[in-house]
């Protein structure tokens, strides 16, 4: 039997479960060996490189003898039970957790936490947890080696309005601290490795209400709005006929980045904000840009606008972090271009709406010369709308042509071509 001790968030503090007593092999940090009640004659491993670490459980294991596994907080919990309990099966673990770091930071603060999203930035890439930040009023980021809240202050600094960094540091120790700081703020500072968590707050758009399932608020019911829950000028936005397929094809989704170039009224960008991803929207219109921020407030997402003429506009768009997927919806005689520029940062697929079939070859050319694999399909819709007398005519909407490219898969290593 494998036990997995939870240490809680005091460090230093005696572990003196009475797994420890019966232990021949204890596994753990090394600040959590040195606060544990270890048996003279049990063999201590430091947690360091997990491979070797498994071996010697398994061969523990394998002689019958009982292990003991030390782990922070609540190891079930973005921790090592996970990796155990694929290795070993789940019936050879006693887990006995502790309290996990975010639920300690968000009982400093008073707050409730059933309605928070959880993203882990340790040994893993910041980018997720930054969209998640973007997109989501109440986060919860596991820190790591550079991956703490200078970055992550640097990362949401002009990307996002309204967000209070909360910094939680030693938390149970004499040295704890709990501070909140604009993301400018805690990109500047030298935090130092006591981080335990960071907390990213919209409280201008808190949920409230009681819950009956954990986690950020459930998508939305429907999608591919109609063009009358949206502002827009003269007609000018993405019909829902056509943005339901471009959102399929789009995928937007927790953790990801969209850009919508070229947004018009910002439906796309908002529909894809709902859906859970962060935005970034391209307009080149002042009142365009104002009137996707009114959009955006009046479905309670938040986009960032950014005031522009594409291609020139999306050098050095979001920094570094490419876009997993972007929609095209303008262009005109720079629409080549345009997607040219799109075609070469998207992480995943560019997708293109036209009214104008002479722009066709050329948007499918630029696609298929980044190397993404294209498809398409012409759009052409008949609303019901109703005429006096008390009947029915179909309406026809003007055709759109709708291109998608998807970048193939990196071949794994080792795989023939």
């Amino acid at each position: 039997m494998i036990t997995v001790v939870g240490t809680g968030t005091v460090p230093g503090a005696p572990v003196t479960d009475d797994a420890l007593g019966r232990a021949r092999l204890v596994v753990g940090g090394r600040r959590h060996l040195a606060a544990a009640a270890v048996p003279g004659d049990a063999e201590r491993v430091v947690l360091g490189a997990l491979a070797p670490a498994l071996d010697t459980v398994e061969a523990y294991v394998r002689k019958g003898e009982p292990v003991v596994v030390l782990a922070s907080g609540d190891p079930g919990f973005f921790g090592i039970v996970r990796v155990l309990a694929e290795r070993f099966g789940a019936d050879a673990l006693d887990v006995r957790p502790g309290v996990s770091s975010v639920a300690a930071a968000f009982a400093r603060l008073g707050l409730p936490w059933d309605d928070a999203v959880v993203a882990s930035a340790h040994g893993r890439d910041l980018r997720t947890a930054v969209n998640v930040c973007r997109a989501h009023p109440k986060v919860a980021v596991l820190t790591g080696p550079g991956a703490g809240p200078a970055e992550l202050g640097a990362a949401l600094a002009h990307r996002t309005e309204g967000r209070v960094l909360v910094v939680a540091t030693g938390l149970g120790s004499d040295e704890e601290s709990v501070e909140r700081v604009t993301p400018a703020e805690a990109a500047v500072r030298d935090w130092g490795t006591a981080v335990s968590v960071v907390l990213c707050l919209d409280e201008s758009r808190a949920p409230g209400g009681p819950r009956t399932v954990a986690g950020a608020p459930a998508g939305p019911d429907r999608w591919a709005l109609e063009e009358r829950e949206f502002s827009h000028r003269s007609s000018m936005i993405t019909k829902f006929e056509v943005r339901a397929l471009a959102l399929a094809r789009l995928g937007p989704r927790r953790g990801e980045l969209v850009w919508d170039v070229g947004a018009g009224s910002g439906s796309v960008a908002v529909e894809c904000a709902r859906l859970g991803a962060a935005v970034t929207a391209v307009e080149k219109t002042r009142d365009g840009v104002e009137r996707i921020r009114a959009n955006a407030r009046a479905h309670g997402v938040e986009v960032h606008t950014v005031h522009g003429t594409a291609p020139a506009v999306l050098d050095g768009l979001d920094g570094l972090d490419d876009p997993d997927a972007v929609f095209v919806g303008g262009g005109g005689r720079e629409l080549p271009a345009v997607v040219t520029a799109c075609a070469r940062r998207a992480r995943r697929t560019v997708v293109v709406a036209m009214a104008a079939l002479d722009r066709v070859p050329a948007a499918r050319e630029a696609l298929a010369g980044a190397g993404f694999a294209v498809e398409g399909v012409l759009l052409q819709a008949s609303r019901l709308t109703p005429l006096p007398g008390d009947v029915t005519r179909l309406a026809a909407a003007n055709p759109v042509f709708l291109l998608w490219g998807v970048r193939p898969p990196a071949p794994r290593e080792g795989v023939a071509q």
